[in-house]
C-alpha cells in the first residue's frame, strides 16, 4: 500500500463501515466454524499482513495473538496501538512447521506476487487440523483507485481461489462472496469513474464515507450478511471469504 495511507488507515480502521461490517462477518464465520482449540491448549494465532493492527485486538478472543506484515510503517502503527506480538516479515515466514492453530490474511493474498507459493508457506507453518481465514477482492471488472492505492496485482473469482488454496494442500470448508447487498452501488461507482476518471491524484475510497449517520447505515446494511455467510453462500459480492483446513492426516508441508 501507498505509504502515506497507512496514517489513514489506522484513523478510520476502528469505524469504517467497511471494516466495521467485514469484522462482525468474519468473527460471526469463526465463532461458528473454528473447532476447539487442541488438548485444551490456548489457540496459537497468526494475521499475515496485519496492517495497523485493529483485528489483532478482535482476534485475542481465540487466542494467543502474532501479526506480521511487510511493511514497517505497518508496524510502528501496530506498536502505537500497544500491540508488541508484531513483527515485519516476508514470505517464507519466520516460524516453524505447525506453528499455529488459526491463520488469517484479509485483503493481503491480492498484494503478493506469487500467491501459490505464499499459501504453501502458511500451509507449511499451520498445524495439521488447523483453520485458514482468508479474503480477497472480488472481480477484475472492479478494479478501480482503490487497487491501485493498496498496490493490488490481482482480484479474484471464488472458483480461482478455491484453485489456489487446494493447489497448496488445503482442504476448502466454505466459500462465498460477501459485500453483496452494496454491490451494486459500488460496481456503479467504479463504472462511471472508468467512464469520467478524476484528474486529481490518487485518493482512497475511505474518504466517500467519512463517520456519521450514512457511514453508520453503511456498516449495519453490510454486517446483515454476516448470518448468511456464516451458514451458506452468497453467488456474488465485492470480495471473496474462503475458510480453509490444513487436514488433520496431512504431511508437514504442501506436496
Amino acid at each position: 500500500m501507498k505509504p502515506d495511507f497507512y496514517a489513514e488507515y489506522f484513523e478510520v480502521e476502528d469505524r469504517h463501515w467497511w471494516f466495521v461490517g467485514r469484522r462482525q462477518i468474519l468473527l460471526r464465520t469463526l465463532d461458528r466454524h473454528l473447532p476447539p482449540a487442541p488438548n485444551g491448549r490456548p489457540r496459537r494465532v497468526l494475521d499475515v499482513g496485519c496492517g495497523t493492527g485493529t483485528m489483532l485486538r478482535h482476534l485475542a478472543r481465540y487466542g494467543l495473538v502474532e501479526g506480521v506484515d511487510a511493511d514497517d510503517e505497518a508496524v510502528r502503527f501496530c506498536r502505537e496501538r500497544g500491540l508488541d506480538r508484531v513483527q515485519r516479515a516476508e514470505a517464507p515466514l519466520p516460524f516453524e512447521e505447525g506453528a499455529f492453530d488459526l491463520i488469517t490474511m484479509l485483503d493481503v493474498l491480492e498484494h503478493v506476487d506469487d500467491d501459490g507459493a505464499m499459501l504453501a508457506d502458511l500451509y507449511r507453518v499451520l498445524r495439521p487440523g488447523g483453520v485458514l481465514l482468508v479474503t480477497v477482492p472480488a472481480y477484475r471488472s472492479l478494479w478501480g483507485r482503490q487497487d491501485e492505492i493498496s498496490h493490488h496485482k490481482r482480484r479474484y473469482r471464488a472458483r480461482e481461489l478455491r484453485r489456489r488454496a487446494s493447489g497448496a494442500g488445503f482442504a476448502v470448508r466454505r466459500l462465498s462472496y460477501f459485500n453483496t447487498l452494496l454491490f451494486p452501488g459500488i460496481a456503479a461507482i467504479r463504472l462511471l469513474r472508468r467512464i469520467r476518471p478524476a484528474a486529481d491524484e490518487l485518493r482512497s475510497d475511505f474518504e466517500l464515507t467519512r463517520p456519521g449517520p450514512l457511514n453508520d447505515l453503511l456498516g449495519r446494511v453490510f454486517a446483515l450478511e454476516a448470518p448468511v455467510v456464516e451458514r451458506a453462500k452468497l453467488p456474488f459480492g465485492v470480495s471473496i471469504l474462503a475458510l480453509a483446513e490444513k487436514p488433520a492426516t496431512a504431511p508437514a508441508s504442501a506436496p
